[in-house]
């Protein structure tokens, strides 16, 4: 009995050290909806430049800042369901959304994304864009795993398949636009379900 009890001490304090070096409170269904919003915006660029560009895209056109422009209301989209649905979760765990350990894994996701972002609009300055989407893939990727140690150690896994696309966009440049879809758009859904019902459905 005592020794079913230590076993049991010892399983509460493994998974109270846990939750204070971790942020666990990561909604899946904003996976879902970032997979979602992608795939909403990649079909919105894809149809702006086969209509008006004629599947030509140059950084001096109106066309071109409309993409960006896509591309941006997706990533604020996606943050802002991310953040809403963190929250949520969060206080319904009685956790909370704001301390050492979420400032943790905010500014080590935040490193390689604002580097890679910056690199990309430097590059794009410089009218080198045939890469764009591999960097992408890959910065995020980095992202993502540089977080894993202060969140939900399974999305790294998700990082490494963005970091294999991101390298295989990297070798065929023309398949670019497909591979960002399917990085973006259905890994993010597919890993978002998964993630929704492993921690979200099954701990209610």
């Amino acid at each position: 009995m005592e020794s079913k009890d230590y076993l049991k001490d010892i399983s509460e304090i493994k998974d109270l050290m846990n939750k204070s070096s971790r942020f666990i409170s990561l909604s899946g269904l904003s996976g879902i909806l970032a997979g979602v919003y992608a795939l909403i915006g990649a079909a919105i660029a894809y149809w702006l430049v086969v209509e008006y560009s004629h599947g030509t895209l140059t950084l001096d056109g109106k066309i071109f800042r409309l993409v960006m422009l896509d591309l941006f209301l997706v990533a604020v989209l996606s943050i802002i369901t991310g953040i809403f649905l963190t929250t949520k979760k969060a206080k319904k765990h009685g956790e909370k959304i704001w301390d050492a350990t979420s400032q943790r894994l905010v500014l080590n996701f935040l490193i390689p994304l604002v580097v890679g972002g910056l690199y990309i609009l430097i590059i794009l300055n410089q009218q080198k864009y045939g890469q764009t989407g591999a960097l992408m893939l890959m910065f995020y990727g980095l992202a993502l795993i540089n977080a894993s140690k202060y969140s939900i150690g399974d999305i790294r896994y998700l990082g490494f398949i963005q970091i294999i696309l991101g390298l295989i966009c990297a070798w065929f440049p023309g398949y670019g636009f497909w591979l960002w879809v399917l990085g973006f758009g259905f890994m993010h859904i597919i890993y978002g379900t998964w993630m929704h019902y492993k921690y979200d459905v099954k701990n209610k």
